[in-house]
């Protein structure tokens, strides 16, 4: 025998199956229809029968009170959100103007610190140049004593030299009798020399007034301080002569 075609066989078998499942639905048809048919029975009523009376119907009873349990404590209402938003900035503002108020008392409390300190610096260094000035001048009085003690020195000793030299020069009348005191304003020149002489006090003997006089420009030139800034100590000399001096 020669092979079949694949194709051939599996259209065989396709035939077959649909060929028993014909067999199948005629069978199972064909019982169906042997089953007797279902007879449904009528009964007929010439009146309708009498409806039972109706019997009340019994009231339920009422539960039994029960005791109120005590009510529980109601919880506060949740706040609104837009109260405790409100209630969150007021707090916040407090919180801020008080951190104002506290950085402006600090800065008061520092600006017057600084002004304080301020004030004690200034009071420090014046007295400071207070004491300094102090000590400057009370330096510079000493030593202006100390330079008129050395002038008044100088010029006394220069006075008793000048009356010196002037006695040297004086010729004592023979007739005078006594100690008796003559007065001179005596003006000098830069070098010594005598410009005037007068007489301010008389010592009460015109002879020994007159000597005097000649002796004081018979002396010149009158011995000076060699420093040419005392002459002015100089320049006019009031001189007190005695002939027993």
């Amino acid at each position: 025998m020669s092979r079949a075609k694949p194709g051939q066989v599996r259209a065989g078998l396709l035939a077959l199956s649909v060929h028993i499942l014909f067999f199948i639905f005629l069978a199972f048809g064909v019982s169906w229809q042997r089953k007797p048919p279902q007879i449904m029975e009528v009964a007929v009523w010439q009146s309708l029968p009498a409806r039972p009376a109706s019997t009340p119907a019994a009231e339920p009873e009422p539960p039994p009170l029960k005791k109120n349990p005590p009510k529980a404590a109601e919880p506060a209402p949740a706040p609104r959100p837009d109260i405790a938003l409100k209630a969150k900035q007021e707090a916040e503002q407090r919180q801020r103007e008080e951190q104002t108020k506290q950085q402006a008392q600090r800065k008061k409390a520092e600006e017057e610190k600084r002004k304080q300190e301020e004030k004690q610096r200034i009071a420090a260094q014046q007295a400071r140049e207070a004491a300094a000035r102090k000590d400057l001048e009370d330096a510079a009085r000493r030593q202006q004593e100390a330079r008129q003690a050395t002038q008044s020195r100088i010029e006394n000793d220069y006075k008793a030299r000048i009356q010196a030299k002037i006695h040297r020069f004086t010729i004592i009348p023979p007739d005078l009798t006594g100690n008796p005191q003559a007065e001179y304003q005596v003006t000098l020149l830069p070098g010594g020399d005598v410009l005037s002489a007068k007489l301010v006090k008389s010592s009460g003997s015109p002879a020994y007034d007159a000597a005097v006089e000649r002796a004081i420009y018979k002396a010149q030139p009158l011995p000076l301080p060699p420093d040419p800034a005392l002459f002015p100590r100089f320049r006019e000399l009031v001189l007190q002569f005695r002939p027993q001096s």
